[in-house]
């Protein structure tokens, strides 16, 4: 009777003494309320040097930017005409901005957060990347292309012709290979970046709507996020084959592996964002499923923080913010 008794009143405690760790893999660790922003939120960018984070929210034809110390929305920057994707380039002083409309991409100097210079591309200017090694700008747009532009001069250095629109993409670390999603065309084009030239194209099979990317560099992995069915696809870099699968949140558009902590973040427009781990090679399970808000499908994770930013548009009575959860 008295064992039964004990451990009863301990199962009552046990929630006050939970360590953040073992609340689960992602803890809410404060919002910053976007003012003023209606409409969609597209992708996110992070400056290591002010602890900044640039918002492209596309709605709303602005970006935004916070500053992460005082954990403050900072200015609401215009010009911009459906901004997608943003990069920022800390070495350059630099923000690059990707336009859904327009010629392009907008050059900001970090320090005014003045628009410098535009990169005349082509409509439907999506997502960027930044390359520190060569100081180069990878942008996909139009149609169906890739550019290679100089981040100095903005001048155009290359461009990959693909068979549809690009959604994310990824630049192998330890290669010269770039990793794109093409939709429209249900494949993975492989694109060298030394001469801006398609070597290979890996089939999506089995589903459709390929979207976001995550690569895993150390065991030469691609994750590919699905909205048709949601699953999230995974690929081996080295042959190209796909490995296996698996189901995760609905209407995702942002995929991030956690290198240190072997995890998978998934963010999805359902409203939740989904971890998975590996507990044995190739078999994947969700930990966990955290609510976040209708349309919070994109996001960002700062491996160096340990933190994941999740963009929540502005609907109903659900103001727009960025919410930040922390990883133990």
């Amino acid at each position: 009777m008295r064992t039964h008794i004990l451990t009863t009143l301990l199962a009552l405690l046990a929630p006050i003494f939970q360590t953040p760790a073992s609340q689960g893999p992602l803890t809410l660790a404060g919002t910053i309320t976007l003012p003023g922003v209606e409409g969609r939120i597209d992708h996110l960018s992070y400056d290591p040097s002010a602890s900044r984070l640039f918002v492209a929210a596309l709605g709303n034809n602005t970006v935004e930017v916070l500053d992460l110390k005082s954990g403050r929305h900072l200015k609401t920057l215009g010009g911009f005409r459906e901004p997608q994707g943003i990069a920022a380039a800390p070495a350059l002083n630099m923000v690059a901005v990707a336009n859904g409309e327009g010629a392009g991409i907008q050059l900001l100097d970090a320090t005014s957060l003045a628009i410098t210079r535009t990169v005349a591309l082509g409509v439907d200017a999506d997502n960027v990347r930044y390359e520190a090694a060569s100081k180069r700008l990878y942008v996909g747009y139009g149609g169906g292309a890739l550019a290679a532009v100089n981040a100095a001069d903005g001048t155009v250095a290359g461009q990959a012709r693909l068979a549809g629109h690009p959604e994310s993409f990824q630049l192998e670390p330890a290669g010269h290979r770039i990793f794109v999603n093409v939709p429209n065309a249900n494949h993975i084009a492989v694109v060298d970046r030394r001469t801006m030239a398609v070597v290979s194209t890996w089939p999506i099979e089995r589903a459709s709507a390929n979207f976001p990317m995550a690569v895993d560099a150390a065991r030469h992995r691609l994750f590919i996020g699905c909205r048709r069915p949601a699953r999230v696809l995974v690929y081996d870099t080295t042959s190209g084959a796909q490995l296996t699968s698996f189901e995760c949140v609905g209407d995702t558009d942002d995929v991030f592996y956690d290198a240190d902590r072997k995890r998978l973040y998934v963010t999805g427009g359902e409203g939740f964002v989904d971890v998975f781990e590996e507990p044995q090679d190739g078999h994947f399970a969700r930990v966990s499923r955290i609510a976040t808000a209708p349309g919070a499908r994109t996001s960002l994770f700062v491996p160096e923080q340990r933190r994941l930013y999740v963009a929540v548009p502005h609907r109903g009575s659900q103001a727009a913010e960025i919410r930040i959860y922390q990883a133990p």
